[in-house]
């Protein structure tokens, strides 16, 4: 077992970055449900018109099919994370935490630059 001479060591590691994007990414998810609850839920309280002309703007808007492929960054991050520590916690991998990581965050990649592939054509 490897052991930290300073804390400052332990920024260095894989997992104390893993773990900070995965605490910063669910943040974000949990931001993103409650916007979209609200922004959803008083838009359709308001009226089927309403409702169509808010959806009609934010379908339309380059910067929310930006902010979009940010969502998908964040879900796929921490999805994919979840399964690594999931796995972890039922004892598989253990001693091989910084290889599954870089396969998953592999795996990831792909499927993102697949999306990017499907997306931004609709952008430009």
């Amino acid at each position: 077992m490897y052991t930290f001479k300073n804390r400052s060591q332990v920024w260095d590691t894989v997992g104390m970055w893993a773990w900070l994007f995965h605490r910063i990414t669910g943040l974000a998810l949990v931001f993103y449900i409650i916007l979209h609850i609200v922004l959803m839920g008083t838009s359709l309280l308001r009226g089927p018109e309403t409702f169509n002309s808010v959806l009609g703007f934010l379908m339309g808007s380059t910067l929310f099919l930006i902010l979009d492929l940010l969502l998908a960054a964040a879900v796929l991050y921490h999805g994919l994370n979840g399964i690594r520590i999931l796995l972890f916690d039922i004892g598989i991998g253990f001693n091989r935490q910084k290889e599954i990581f870089w396969v998953l965050m592999a795996a990831g990649l792909v499927i993102y630059l697949f999306l990017l592939w499907r997306v931004l054509p609709e952008i430009f």
